[in-house]
């Protein structure tokens, strides 16, 4: 059974798939025009969303698509054909979305951005950094990614909320509400993370409504999808003082416009879509798991809703 591979880094995921699964006839090119040529040929097809949706565009049909990245927005764009299985890449990227939120937490308690400007004012911080103990931290999103943030974040003494589609009784928070209770539980975090998924739902959720509810101590962190953010509100939300900083990994267009309010927004930093890539190594591995299960009939881990866009 061939496997198509549409991926930039494609080689890796050749050789780990020579490495892991030789019996494999794996099928790929940095060509459009021969790739297009292998998809008609391959019922399986694995690689990032973008490409795929491009060969679905051009009436490839295959049975089952594996994602490489958590998003899958542009399969679900309207036209494309939805008959098929779809999975995304999911448990591949806790740690490393983890160790994202901890450096912006610690980075702000301890102040290290402007103490990095008082050095090139030649100015003597010596103000005294609080601890993450005890600090409110608010999960917005409390998916696989999301509940291992948490789990990480939990021996730093913080106090964990959640926000999810809906209410429910889930480990490691202290409780976890649905989008409805996001303007009160704003309202009560030092930090708030957004890792929510792009639907119709979660679409310009922190608008200037929302932001006004904001502790002004607060850091929102945005590592979800650029669409739950009203760009505008945010950079008028930080002029007026309704929360303390911003770490924007997320952007509605990327790479960001030159003349974009971002780019100059006090209070507000970029990272520019780098908080967790996929690991070609555990991508394999979902995808060889995911493959015995698709070949038994069994379900699919991450397996995609096409209603729910997730």
């Amino acid at each position: 059974m061939p496997v198509l591979i549409a991926e930039h880094s494609f080689a890796t995921y050749v050789r780990l798939l020579g490495e892991q699964a030789p019996h494999l006839e794996v099928l790929t090119s940095d060509d459009s025009a021969v790739l297009a040529e292998h998809a008609a040929r391959c019922d399986i097809w694995l690689g990032q969303p973008d490409l795929l949706a491009s060969l679905l565009r051009q009436g490839h049909r295959p049975r089952w698509v594996q994602s490489t990245w958590a998003g899958i927005t542009p399969l679900l764009a309207e036209g494309l054909p939805r008959d098929y299985a779809l999975s995304r890449a999911v448990g591949i990227f806790g740690q490393v979305m983890a160790e994202y939120v901890l450096t912006y937490l610690l980075g702000h308690e301890r102040f290290v951005l402007s103490r990095l400007v008082s050095q090139v004012e030649r100015r003597w911080d010596n103000r005294l950094a609080p601890s993450l103990r005890g600090k409110r931290v608010l999960i917005v999103g409390t998916g696989d990614i999301g509940v291992a943030v948490a789990r990480f974040l939990k021996p730093f003494g913080v106090k964990l909320q959640g926000i999810a589609s809906r209410p429910r009784k889930q480990a490691p928070f202290t409780r976890v509400g649905g989008l409805e209770a996001l303007p009160e539980r704003v309202a009560e975090a030092d930090y708030v993370v957004n890792l929510l998924p792009n639907t119709p739902a979660t679409e310009d959720i922190y608008n200037a409504e929302l932001f006004a509810r904001f502790n002004p101590d607060a850091l929102f962190i945005n590592a979800g999808r650029g669409t739950s953010v009203v760009d505008a509100d945010l950079v008028e939300a930080l002029k007026q003082g309704h929360l303390a900083g911003a770490v924007i990994d997320v952007c509605r267009q990327e790479p960001l416009p030159q003349r974009h309010p971002f780019w100059t927004a006090w209070g507000l930093l970029l990272t520019g879509h780098s908080a967790a890539p996929t690991s070609p190594e555990l991508m394999t591995e979902l995808f060889l798991k995911n493959l015995k299960a698709f070949e038994a009939g069994q379900a699919l881990k991450g397996s995609v809703d096409f209603d729910r866009g997730y």
